[in-house]
């Protein structure tokens, strides 16, 4: 039994901003039954202590990061969950990571830095007799703990990997922080954890982690390239021996079709148009958008293409939220055009009828480290419509010739990731819905295709396994 610790500043069902909260909930069910014992480490915010059904103290500290701290033990399913309170850090309204005007909390860099802090404290003295033998970091808010790691003596006895979700997020701090953050002044420079004269969380995870690792193979061949690296590429190149490509899943026990066949999604079609006020009888298929609104998921060019879909009989449902210019956008569509719903905001069980009704979801990003999006419309029969991007060029089948004439397609890829591109995109959509003996054999494969955590369990167990180091 390999005993990991994963260390994540959000994990579903307790608290969520974005996919890596569906990673950590899911992954310490999903690799119970591949010899691994994991264990979650978390922030004490307000929410998630108000969450906990019990309390018990199974550490503490007298000072971490200006004020007493202590773990308290929960659950996350069957599995431990481990919760860091530190009210002076985490006591507090409004996100995990800003407040209820939507900046930054100022003392961001010490608050994850506690966390990390935490979780090479626990490695060291272990906790409830239980000592993990590997600690797997999610993102920069775990991105220190392998420089504390060390600083304690125990990075000889401990392995580290370091996931990254989203490499855009880099946890930058002023360098007038070291001291502040325990961080010692001979790993501030360039191989180090110092990024542009400042202190860069990511970047030490990077460098000090003994393995890397992200959420698609094709994301991470593409962090390696100065155009998705976000300035990290030539880390990640000088280490790319060390990196792996592991694909997230989706937890199938909470993502279940209303229907078992193609057929069935006729009655949740027409349901939807009619709580969404859409003309029923079009030609075209109904395509849904459940996303942020940002120019990252590629909304921006979905307005200009969008009259290739119109114009040949299609519709579009969206639900997001995000750039205001763009909300106003998609909202001044749906008002002059019939074919158009807008609904601005996030609504879990709306975004649940949307891929259930729907005939196909829109994914354009511009980069898309994994997505979940597309995993639910393949779990549905939604035929996904993607850019050749990251995770979303790893999990869907391609309409191409070859991929129609093998039986095999599950959806539509385009590149590059530009209106017109989309808009050819939007076309052949279009021609392949309106063959239905091929489209309902896309649906097909769509349902069958393998979404859950099983394979991605197998490779995370097998990496934990390898990465062990000698007692």
């Amino acid at each position: 039994m390999t005993k990991v610790l994963s260390v994540t500043s959000e994990c579903v069902p307790l608290v969520k901003t974005g996919g890596l909260a569906d990673v950590a909930g899911a992954l310490p069910g999903a690799l119970a039954g591949h010899g691994v014992d994991m264990r979650t480490l978390l922030p004490g915010y307000r929410a998630v202590v108000a969450q906990l059904a019990t309390r018990e103290v199974v550490a503490q500290w007298d000072d971490l990061f200006g004020g007493f701290a202590r773990v308290l033990k929960g659950a996350l399913g069957d599995q431990v969950l481990y919760v860091l309170e530190a009210p002076h850090l985490y006591d507090r309204d409004g996100g995990p990571y800003v407040d209820r005007l939507g900046r930054d909390w100022p003392d961001n860099p010490e608050r994850f830095a506690a966390l990390c802090s935490a979780a090479a404290l626990i490695a060291n003295e272990g906790i409830e007799d239980w000592f993990p033998q590997v600690l797997h970091l999610h993102d920069w808010q775990a991105g220190l703990t392998p420089v504390y790691l060390r600083e304690l003596g125990a990075a000889d006895r401990v392995a580290t990997l370091m996931t990254v979700h989203n490499i855009a997020f880099q946890g930058m701090a002023p360098a007038s922080l070291l001291p502040r953050l325990g961080l010692p002044r001979s790993g501030f420079h360039d191989k180090g954890y110092e990024f542009w004269g400042s202190i860069s969380a990511l970047k030490a995870g990077l460098v000090y982690a003994d393995r890397l690792s992200t959420v698609s193979p094709t994301y991470a061949a593409e962090l390696m390239t100065p155009e998705f690296g976000a300035g990290m590429d030539g880390v990640l190149r000088e280490r790319q021996q060390d990196l792996l490509g592991i694909l997230n899943g989706i937890d199938e026990d909470l993502w279940i079709p209303p229907y078992d066949a193609p057929e069935g999604k006729a009655a949740h079609r027409a349901a939807l148009r009619h709580e969404l006020n859409l003309p029923d009888g079009w030609p075209g298929p109904l395509c849904v958008v459940v996303s942020r609104l940002t120019e990252q998921k590629g909304l921006d060019i979905l307005l200009q293409a969008l009259p290739a879909l119109l114009d040949r009989g299609g519709q579009l449902a969206l639900l997001g939220s995000g750039d205001p210019a763009m909300e106003a956008a998609f909202r001044a569509y749906a008002d002059r055009h019939p074919g158009v719903a807008v609904r601005i905001g996030y609504d879990e069980a709306l975004a649940r009828r949307l891929i259930a009704g729907g005939d196909a979801i829109l994914v354009p990003s511009r980069f898309e480290p994994c997505g979940l999006t597309q995993l639910y419309g393949l779990r549905y029969g939604t035929l996904p419509l993607v850019a050749l991007t990251g995770g979303l060029a790893d999990t869907v089948i391609n309409a191409s010739p070859a991929g129609l004439a093998a039986g095999c397609a599950t959806g539509v890829q385009f590149q590059p990731v530009t209106a017109q591109a989309l808009a050819h995109a939007l076309m052949r959509l279009v021609s392949l819905y309106q063959q239905k003996p091929v489209w309902t054999r896309m649906m097909a494969n769509a349902m069958a295709s393998p979404v859950g955590w099983s394979q991605s369990a197998t490779a995370y167990a097998a990496l934990y396994a390898q990465m062990v180091k000698p007692a």
